[in-house]
């Protein structure tokens, strides 16, 4: 019993003489002891400054007035870490083992600096560091390693800066951040807050086998996001190199405040084009930000599609993607669509085009080609069949090259263009074959009077910040190639014969012509329209900006008697291209018919002024003109004898 109570005394006095120990130490020593196992932690420099103070309770430890970590040796914009109060504590148990347990550090309003080249290299991967830094600290060669944990982080009011080479700078104030790592062999726990534009954003994430994942081996992780009108989530593994690999989910039912949320400031998305998302697919993410996504399903709102794409994130996105979809609505992107639906101040369109301005500043986030392919599209004022496409974007100009589309009983290629550069302009070149007009000129103009099948080439420019602007600016060209048709609301066999051009219809055998834009402007000037009886030429022009159309069209019968040639009847198309006014055109139907007839009754009636007047014969002056200069004489002539 003696010898055990002197036992019991020899440990007691060893833990008093190493607790009075610890009480004398001063907190420097403490801090150095702290800023050099993190600087052998993680490669960096390391410094305490300010004023240092030592803590007992609840755990050994140090608060200074000042921590500095250092950046990677190949950067040269200041420190990764900075902040003006900072706590850490060590497990004195630990220490006393051989092991260096870092119980808890904190730091308050910190500024801390992420930065990632193009290469893939980044300022926190610590393993790549000079000094080649491990998680276990490194003594002489012939000492057995300690190994070194942090039992927990805390940062509060945080500032974040994320330098990505050949990106836009990326800054969030207000971060909070909590890191909880029991376990040196275990997994950590990471939550963060922020509210980079007012409502928070939090983020969660579990990183199985931290130690290793610090030391640069791909590991098990998972990390939610949750903001206002949105949530994002990722399940896979990854590694502190900036490699992923997993499965993402993306639920939004408001994109744009989602991304506004994120900091990401104002985006507003056309309907059925991200205004609401449900994204699922696998992702795969490379530390040079190549970045793949493979069985992609996704709801825009509406559309639905499918396929994969690879994404170069340096700088502006490079995309190049094979995505298919079963109905595509695009009508969103009709801005009088848009207008109406969210009941804009002011009338939005006038003589039936959208004044509204479109906003296509879009364009300019993201470069790449995407292949799609969908059972049918829906433009708004066109629809088309199975169709196949690749739209292809650079530095705001976007080209649709349609390589398939079935539309209107016929087939269409060419491609659309969409240039927004240096202000907004479209054009395009389109060749349509065997399309039913009806339908085409019903969607694309209001015009219902036309059908038939036909062929089309059109070449079109025009520019302008809403799509009035633009139809007021349109220039190009093109022909057009119709077989047998039909046009409502004139009759040019019954005009021939009652000069009625009211009611009834006109079937013709076929019709050609071409035609050019100009200012907004259609002028065709050598329509001809075949018919069982006669045929008809025209000529005038059809204002797109105004929706207007002045048009001749003249029908000429291809007999009448065996004296007379073919009968014509002009017949003008005048006002608004929806509901035109038709009516036969007599002076010039007589102008044309009977100029024989109507010079012949002119040169007798002035034989006989002539002989009447006594005028000679040889006098060339028009039959008007002679009557009235022969009038004033006469009128002088009596005036003058009130003198005599």
């Amino acid at each position: 019993m003696r010898w055990i109570i002197r036992g019991i005394g020899a440990l007691l006095l060893i833990a008093v003489i190493i607790v009075g120990a610890l009480l004398l130490m001063p907190g420097e020593p403490i801090a150095r002891i702290a800023s050099d196992q993190l600087s052998r932690m993680t490669g960096r420099d390391v410094t305490i400054t300010g004023d240092v103070d030592v803590t007992f309770w609840p755990v050994l430890g140090v608060t200074a007035g000042g921590i500095e970590v250092g950046n990677a040796d190949w950067t040269d914009k200041g420190a990764m870490l900075t902040a003006a109060n900072a706590a850490i504590g060590v497990d004195a148990g630990a220490l006393l083992r051989g092991e260096i347990r870092i119980t808890h550090i904190a730091a308050r309003s910190p500024m801390i600096r992420l930065e990632q080249r193009r290469d893939g290299r980044a300022s926190w991967q610590f393993t790549d560091s000079v000094s080649g830094a491990r998680i276990e600290t490194e003594a002489a060669p012939s000492q057995r390693k300690r190994p070194l944990s942090i039992q927990k982080l805390t940062v509060e009011n945080a500032t974040l800066i994320y330098d990505a080479e050949g990106a836009d700078l990326v800054t969030y104030e207000g971060v909070d951040l909590t890191l909880d790592w029991p376990e040196q062999a275990g997994a950590a726990d990471i939550v963060a807050s922020m509210a980079p534009s007012g409502p928070p954003v939090n983020l969660t994430a579990r990183i199985e086998g931290f130690a290793a994942f610090l030391n640069g081996e791909v590991q098990p992780l998972r990390a939610a996001l949750k903001a206002r009108d949105g949530s994002a989530s990722f399940v896979g593994r990854g590694s502190l190199k900036g490699a992923l690999a997993g499965d993402v989910q993306i639920e939004s039912a408001d994109t744009g405040a989602f991304l506004a949320a994120l900091g990401a400031g104002a985006v507003e998305f056309p309907r059925g084009l991200g205004r609401s998302v449900d994204l699922r697919s696998g992702l795969t993410l490379s530390p040079d930000r190549q970045l793949a996504l493979r069985n992609i399903a996704a709801d825009l709102g509406g559309n639905r599609l499918t396929g994969q794409a690879d994404l170069a994130l340096n700088g502006t996105p490079r995309i190049r993607g094979n995505l298919r979809a079963g109905a595509l609505d695009l009508s969103g992107l009709s801005d009088a669509e848009d207008a109406a639906e969210t009941g804009a101040g002011s009338k939005a369109t006038v003589a039936g085009w959208s004044r509204q301005e479109i906003d296509a500043d879009w364009l300019a986030a993201f470069d790449g080609d995407i292949a799609l392919s969908a059972e049918e599209i829906n433009l708004s004022q066109l629809k088309a069949g199975p169709t196949r496409m690749v739209l292809r974007n650079d530095r705001a100009r976007m080209v649709f090259d349609l390589q398939d589309m079935a539309a209107y009983g016929g087939k269409i290629a060419g491609e659309f263009v969409m240039n927004n550069r240096n202000g907004l302009s479209v054009g395009g070149k389109l060749n349509a074959q065997g399309v039913q007009m009806r339908n085409l000129l019903e969607d694309a103009a209001e015009v219902t009077r036309f059908t038939g099948e036909g062929d089309a080439q059109l070449s079109f420019l025009g520019s302008g910040q809403s799509v009035a602007a633009i139809m007021q600016s349109l220039s190009g060209d093109g022909t057009l190639s119709m077989g047998r048709g039909t046009i409502a609301g004139i009759d040019l066999d019954a005009l021939l014969g009652s000069v009625d051009a009211k009611g009834g219809s006109t079937v013709f055998d076929s019709v050609q012509a071409s035609f050019d834009i100009a200012g907004g402007v259609l002028h065709n000037d050598d329509l001809l329209m075949l018919l069982p009886n006669f045929n008809a030429t025209g000529e005038g022009q059809v204002d797109l900006g105004a929706r207007t159309i002045d048009y001749t069209v003249t029908p000429k019968a291809l007999r009448v008697n065996a004296s007379r040639g073919g009968l014509a009847v002009p017949v003008r198309i005048r006002g608004p291209w929806a509901d035109p006014e038709i009516k036969a055109d007599l002076r010039a139907a007589i102008d044309l018919n009977f100029r024989e007839e109507k010079q012949r009754a002119e040169d007798v009636v002035r034989r006989k002024v002539q002989e009447e007047l006594d005028i000679a014969p040889d006098d060339t002056r028009d039959l008007e003109d002679l009557v009235k200069d022969e009038l004033e004489n006469a009128l002088k002539r009596e005036l003058f004898k009130l003198f005599d």
